[in-house]
């Protein structure tokens, strides 16, 4: 064998490298992360809870409760949510976005100032109308506040003038102009008092939405709240102590009682917590959605706790405002997408709990048949004379049925 041979046959062979089976990138790929915290549905369940608390909760202590001082428990509800927000300010840091703010004196007074005015007079305003209307009223009522911004956003000339957007809400004036006509208990003084507030809060929108316009102005609800609060409890107090004050006595404080005041004011400052964590967890969709769900409870526990009457045209002409807002808040485009979105979740729903999904079909068609029997007396269908158990009596020939 040759030198050439035996070197050859002494040297290594070198190997080739060797496909891995595994992918080492895909095998010690991190999971995705879990979702951390709370379900959406606790914030929007949470807000309008705190939401219709509120307002029923004023509908009773002035006009149930008597205590007939809307003025004095709006400057009330203030006073609390000032002490509240400085108290978070100073010894926690809920509130430290506020140092971002580049608040001075001369912008609280050109700024500041006048929002607060419009927010104190909706106020006002909005718990005077608890004297005259039932809550169920009041809220339809209030499904017109987006063409209440929209054309003061154009006066103040925010927004130019377009009358396709105007075309847009002019469903929701249909539906409330129907609801208005089916109304029981219309009082003149309530709805003025209503439109009034209405106004009001529509001004103060467009000008909070002015003044967020700069970045550096971006507040939310509850910093809002602790530069508004001081300047709106003043306001309140000093229309207080010339309307209400000098007529009110310590027996009107003491029949309310000092508990319940204190848990009214507490249950208004959860609202503005409460819409805090609402606007950082969900979209505007859930929020438009979640509105008029909300307004649509009202409604119904109005009914239930302090017997509002509800007709069946005033139903028909609400249901007529509500579809208009929601049309306005979204678009055609975007509800035709929702609206194919919902028809497949609906049948993947029936597809696999079929039983889930026949009792919630149910569930509805029984809630639809309770309220337009509840609102058929009101409606003029069933007389108020009207006696079931004497009429069943005397077709089927029982004695003592007159």
């Amino acid at each position: 064998m040759s030198d050439k041979e035996r070197q050859s046959g002494e040297e290594k062979r070198v190997e080739e490298p060797v496909l891995p089976v595994v992918n080492p990138e895909l095998e010690h790929k991190p999971e995705p992360p879990k979702p951390t915290g709370l379900h959406p549905a606790f914030y929007i369940a949470t807000w309008i809870s705190f939401s219709s608390s509120v307002i029923i909760f004023n509908k009773w202590i002035l006009d149930t409760a008597g205590f007939r001082y809307p003025i004095i428990l709006t400057t009330w509800h203030l006073l609390f949510a000032t002490i509240m927000t400085q108290i978070l300010a100073r010894f926690t840091h809920v509130l430290d976005s506020r140092k971002k703010v580049p608040m001075t004196g001369r912008v609280y007074l050109r700024a500041i100032v006048p929002i607060g005015l419009m927010f104190s007079l909706s106020l006002i305003c909005g718990n005077l109308t608890y004297l005259y209307l039932s809550v169920s009223f009041i809220q339809m009522l209030k499904a017109t506040m987006p063409v209440a911004v929209l054309l003061i956003s154009w006066t103040l000339g925010t927004a130019a003038p377009n009358l396709r957007k105007l075309g847009n809400v002019s469903l929701i004036v249909v539906g409330v102009m129907i609801a208005s006509y089916g109304e029981i208990k219309f009082v003149v003084t309530g709805v003025l008092f209503q439109f009034g507030g209405i106004v009001f809060e529509a001004t103060r929108l467009v000008l909070m939405e002015k003044l967020l316009n700069s970045p550096e102005f971006k507040m939310d609800p509850l910093v809002s709240l602790y530069y508004f609060a001081p300047i709106c409890a003043v306001m309140n107090l000093a229309v207080a102590l010339v309307l209400e004050v000098p007529r009110l006595s310590l027996a009107d404080i003491q029949n309310v009682g000092y508990f319940v005041l204190l848990a009214n004011a507490m249950v208004a400052f959860g609202l503005n917590v409460s819409v805090v964590f609402l606007i950082g967890k969900t979209s505007s969709l859930v929020m438009t959605l979640s509105g008029v769900l909300k307004d649509i409870l009202l409604v119904c526990a109005s009914m239930l706790i302090f017997g509002d009457p509800v007709s069946g045209i005033q139903a028909v002409g609400y249901s007529v405002a509500l579809a208009g807002l929601v049309y306005y808040k979204l678009g055609g485009e975007k509800l035709r997408e929702y609206g194919a979105a919902g028809v497949r979740a609906w049948g993947e729903f029936g597809a696999t709990r079929p039983a889930s999904r026949r009792l919630v079909v149910i569930g509805a068609t029984f809630l639809f048949i309770i309220l337009v029997l509840g609102s058929a007396s009101s409606f003029g269908v069933v007389p108020e004379q009207y006696d079931p158990v004497k009429t069943a009596g005397k077709h089927l020939g029982i004695s003592g049925a007159q």
